[in-house]
């Protein structure tokens, strides 16, 4: 049940899977068992392996440095990085394209920020939600102009990886003054500046070693050249930002379903309960059933939109609203897979050594950041509305 791919990224694809089933999967009960951690010598030699791979320059382009892959090669390879719980596939930073668009004007961004982010010498968050909005696009936190730069104030809440980043994208607003354009805008913001605390680093039900903590801002002095973009919308960037966050958060998706069903499948296949094997069931076998079908489905869907933004021509609004069907039909197939499996597993499906009790908890939060399930039906109903279906 494979999507058609050319043999180029099969082989690409094959070579990321190889390196999920040495490096990282063998891991998953070492990082649930030690609050995601893991030791520092394993640590560094799975982020260096990444490294070499290019990982963390799938997006980025071929003049920079980076791999300058199509979406279908970031989406095949985010797919076999879904396989592993734990976040360990978060072992490297990423430097992405829009990062490089936005960074343009600025040669000391690009050296500073962002190409140290291929080499794992740094390491990004990106700071958005805030406490009246959700997953709205409404931004509260100011940034007022005063000499040398911007003095930045607000909280920003579920920093993801905030505890290991050395550095924020804050999306923040700037009030009208001389010389300096109004609006939303997006800042570099190193976490040592003074002004910044972490007020709260909240527990969450998946055992991650990236944490997603609570930043307060106060007077904090922003250097005018860790402006990013002149004038432009800073929202810009975080809607391209939020595509590419939903596409690879809905490739992970389809990994993640995969390794349940291939796991359940093996599991039923050779449980005997008085002298019948669970795959002979057919309570069993329907649950499986729906499972294949509703996988395919967003695989199908998946790809599609990520062969849509390779073959340009279109619309940037209407590609946002594919990457949110895709996110959105993807995380809630995963979180009903993950139901499925775990129940064909029985007692044992809830024992955290088990790979699809892990990804029973990991994948609900998936149908909630980078905008909720609730907000991706709203771009799309609202696209449809204004539109029509045939220009979505």
């Amino acid at each position: 049940m494979q999507i058609e791919l050319d043999e180029r990224t099969l082989n690409w694809q094959q070579l990321v899977r190889t390196y999920v089933e040495r490096e990282l999967i063998p891991w998953e009960v070492t990082a649930e068992l030690n609050g995601g951690e893991l030791p520092p010598e394993v640590l560094r030699r799975i982020q260096d392996e990444a490294i070499r791979l290019g990982l963390p320059g799938m997006d980025a382009p071929v003049d920079r440095g980076g791999l300058g892959l199509s979406m279908v090669d970031q989406v095949a390879a985010w797919e076999m990085l879904g396989r592993v719980t734990n976040a360990l596939c978060w072992c490297f930073p990423e430097a992405q394209s829009w990062m490089y668009e936005a960074c343009a004007d600025s040669q000391y961004q690009l050296e500073t920020y962002i190409r140290p982010l291929l080499e794992g010498k740094r390491r990004e968050a990106y700071a958005i939600t805030e406490a009246e909005s959700g997953s709205h696009e409404v931004i509260n936190t100011s940034a007022r102009p005063t000499a040398g730069g911007y003095l930045l104030n607000g909280e920003k809440w579920f920093v993801t990886s905030g505890n290991l980043a050395d550095f924020l994208f804050v999306q923040a607003k700037v009030a009208a003054a001389d010389n300096a354009p109004a609006g939303d805008t997006l800042f570099i913001v190193d976490l040592d500046s003074p002004g910044i605390e972490i007020v709260e680093n909240p527990l969450f039900s998946h055992t991650f070693a990236s944490h997603h903590p609570t930043y307060r801002f106060t007077d904090v002095l922003v250097p005018e050249r860790n402006r990013i973009g002149g004038g432009r919308s800073g929202m810009d960037y975080s809607r391209a930002w939020f595509r590419h966050e939903r596409m690879t958060i809905a490739a992970r998706m389809l990994g993640a379903a995969t390794r349940m069903i291939e796991e359940a499948t093996a599991w039923a296949s050779q449980r005997q309960i008085l002298e019948e094997k669970l795959i002979d069931k057919q309570a069993v076998q329907f649950m499986l059933a729906d499972c294949c079908t509703e996988l395919w489905a967003a695989r199908l869907m998946v790809y599609e939109a990520a062969r849509a933004h390779d073959r340009g021509g279109i619309e940037p609004r209407s590609l946002h609203v594919r990457c949110s069907m895709a996110k959105l039909y993807a995380t809630e197939m995963a979180n009903r897979v993950a139901d499925r499996c775990l129940q064909i597993w029985g007692g044992r499906g809830y024992r955290r050594d088990n790979a699809v009790e892990r990804f029973f908890r990991e994948v609900r939060v998936d149908r909630i950041w980078e905008g909720s399930s609730e907000i991706q039906r709203m771009i799309i109903a609202g696209a449809l509305a204004r539109r029509g279906l045939d220009a979505m």
